[in-house]
């Protein structure tokens, strides 16, 4: 039997000045940082923007979500994009997660 597979949910904003490239850079993700994703077992990741706030989402599929994140952080490629992409946001909700850009938010609700 599979299991469900976990949903997660984070938020962060995007420095106005800084909007146009974040959206250049997510028109082509590149390949490297994609393929790691699917091998930590993450599936169904989308971003969303309105106006300078930034919503994704995606699910997870494996065994140990803190694992997988820490062999996405420890990844060169995935590193390297982020040197284009974290100077395009700022946080702006409540640090849950200390010095994490992207904060989590709590599913409220869920219709299967």
């Amino acid at each position: 039997m599979t299991r469900a597979p976990e949903r997660r949910a984070f938020v962060v904003g995007v420095r106005p000045e800084k909007r146009e490239e974040y959206l250049r850079l997510h028109s082509a993700v590149w390949p490297g940082v994609e393929q790691k994703l699917v091998e930590c077992n993450v599936r169904n990741y989308s971003i969303f923007v309105f106006g300078d706030i930034l919503f994704a989402y995606y699910e997870y599929v494996g065994t140990d979500h803190d694992a997988d994140m820490q062999r996405i952080a420890d990844d060169p490629v995935s590193q390297e994009w982020w040197t284009y992409t974290d100077p395009c946001q700022v946080r702006i909700a409540e640090e849950r997660n200390p010095g994490a850009l992207w904060q989590p938010i709590d599913e409220v609700w869920h219709l299967e």
